[in-house]
């Protein structure tokens, strides 16, 4: 068992979603930052799709009940406790111990995996925590109790340290959306054309930002249609809006690109305040 005793800002239990129902209306939520929950669950012998903790700007304390193995990945932030080894490294964490999170230096989203798992009860087959429709466990909160899966009949720990990602600019390549005829000609230039501003109204949801506005070609709304994680709806606001793991299944805003499944990674870790770039790639 794990003590939540500070969860941070925003803290979750998430798994790889929840995919299959969109038909239903439910998104497939998930972690926002897979290859980092992935990569996580690997460093301690879990299959990838093992539920952790995802930490949103870091500031969690953690206190374990029996001792496990545990990995960090993700944002880098500092780590602390007995047994601690930093990012990206199997260590152990002994019983009765505890788990300090510092904030990132960069990056939003830190992940915990533990060996076992994060064992609450899955719903629609996932445990993961969807901010839109509310299903999963609740945000983590102090005093809550998280049962951790067992161990036994895993495979051996082989991973001593994991590659750290590279750090640079934040760019998001981006493919022709299915609505470009709705903004005036030029208007995907403008989007690649200077950097955007990530608001603080960001969220699981989707990453909006400030910047060069979007002009349309013709007025009114779409109706209602199928939305994918990484497009980049237009609001009539004309700032974009980049969705995440927790995006509504339809949306009747015009989609004006869609990024690259490959850099959805990199749009889950930009924080408040910092700037992004996108690049057209057809």
């Amino acid at each position: 068992m794990i003590d939540v005793l500070r969860p941070g800002p925003y803290t979750t239990v998430q798994d790889l979603g929840r995919p299959g129902f969109a038909h239903l209306g439910v998104p497939r939520s998930g972690a926002a930052d897979l290859p980092s929950l992935r990569l996580a669950n690997r460093l301690v012998g879990n299959p990838e799709g093992a539920a952790g903790l995802e930490l949103t700007f870091g500031g969690a304390h953690l206190a374990f009940r029996t001792g496990a193995w545990v990995a960090v990945t993700g944002a880098s932030c500092p780590v602390s406790g007995a047994g601690a080894a930093g990012m990206g490294a199997p260590f152990w964490v002994p019983a009765g111990a505890g788990l300090r999170f510092g904030t990132p230096a960069t990056g939003l989203r830190t992940y915990l995996a533990v060996r076992g798992g994060i064992a609450v009860e899955p719903v629609l087959g996932s445990r993961s925590t969807d901010s839109l429709s509310g299903l999963g466990p609740e945000v983590l909160r102090a005093g809550t109790l998280l049962p951790v899966g067992p161990a036994h009949g895993q495979p051996e720990i082989t991973v001593d340290v994991a590659p750290s990602r590279p750090v640079g600019g934040a760019v998001l390549r981006v493919v022709p959306g299915p609505r470009t005829d709705w903004f005036v000609p030029g208007a995907l230039r403008e989007l690649c054309g200077r950097p955007y501003e990530v608001s603080q109204d960001s969220n699981r949801v989707g990453v909006r930002l400030r910047g060069p506005k979007l002009e349309r070609a013709r007025d009114g709304e779409l109706p209602s249609e199928g939305m994918v994680a990484g497009a980049i709806q237009v609001p009539p606001s004309g700032q974009p809006i980049v969705f995440l793991a927790d995006h509504p299944p339809t949306g009747g805003y015009p989609v004006i690109g869609v990024v690259r499944a490959a850099d959805l990674p990199v749009a889950a870790q930009l924080r408040p305040g910092g700037d992004v770039r996108f690049t057209l790639r057809s």
